[in-house]
């Protein structure tokens, strides 16, 4: 399990910036899960009443590592509640998938009782690794929309995907199965995946999409890679991002 962990997670613990280098404020807040971890987030705010994401990162770094991306969304009206999964930047505790999942949890649950923001404000937002984690919050609530940006069907297929030979994806004991819980959600979701992704293949990110109910919208990315969406898609890719939140949270 342990190597497992380190074959898949790449934490860090230091912080490197904040939106405050970027010349916006935000609220360096801390919850604590429902298995008693101490997670740590940013709640970066767009203005009054504005729609916030759910932001669920991947498999590495920490939260500062998306800030260049998380500014580029406010700038657009678009709130953001990024966290650290359990022993990633500042928050407690130690990776285990269930545990991503609670951290998930007590994202909304911060979002709902001490911000008092109403799920109908709410999206969640997983990208690469960050997908599953979305999937299953957004699997126990009824959210307005979902948004899965460069993520896989499950973990067995992503480790099959890069080394179809080797056997490994028989000796996993981590699932992130996203393909099986995409089936029970019934609002609308957005996909979005680089057609050059050399991390998740394409081909996992239109077999997600295919196991999802309707209504759903998948937008390629001609050229990108797994890194690079919104620099490659420009103001497209934040055109399709924002239109989508904004068509389907309502006031």
């Amino acid at each position: 399990m342990e190597i497992e962990k380190r074959f898949i997670f790449f934490p860090e613990k230091r912080i490197y910036y904040t939106p405050v280098e970027f010349g916006y404020r935000f609220e360096d807040v801390y919850y604590t899960t429902k298995d008693n971890v101490r997670i740590n987030a940013w709640f970066v705010p767009a203005g009054e009443g504005a729609p916030v994401i759910i932001f669920c990162h991947g498999n590495a770094g920490n939260i500062s590592h998306r800030t260049h991306n998380i500014i580029l969304l406010v700038q657009r009206g678009i709130s953001v509640f990024i966290f650290d999964y359990r022993g990633f930047g500042n928050s407690g505790g130690k990776i285990t998938e269930e545990g991503l999942y609670l951290d998930a949890l007590g994202a909304y649950d911060y979002l709902a009782s001490e911000m008092k923001i109403p799920i109908s404000k709410i999206v969640p937002f997983g990208r690469s690794m960050g997908g599953p984690v979305a999937v299953d919050l957004a699997a126990r609530f009824d959210f307005p929309c979902l948004i899965l940006e460069s993520t896989f069907t499950s973990l067995k297929d992503m480790v099959r995907s890069i080394y179809p030979t080797l056997g490994i994806d028989k000796l996993l004991t981590m699932k992130f199965n996203s393909e099986e819980k995409i089936r029970g959600i019934e609002f609308p979701v957005l996909f979005i995946h680089g057609d050059a992704d050399e991390i998740v293949s394409y081909d996992l990110g239109r077999k997600l999409f295919d196991a999802a109910n309707e209504p759903k919208t998948f937008y390629t990315i001609e050229g990108a890679m797994h890194n690079d969406t919104f620099d490659v898609g420009g103001e497209e890719y934040f055109r399709t991002f924002v239109g989508f939140v904004e068509k389907h949270v309502k006031d």
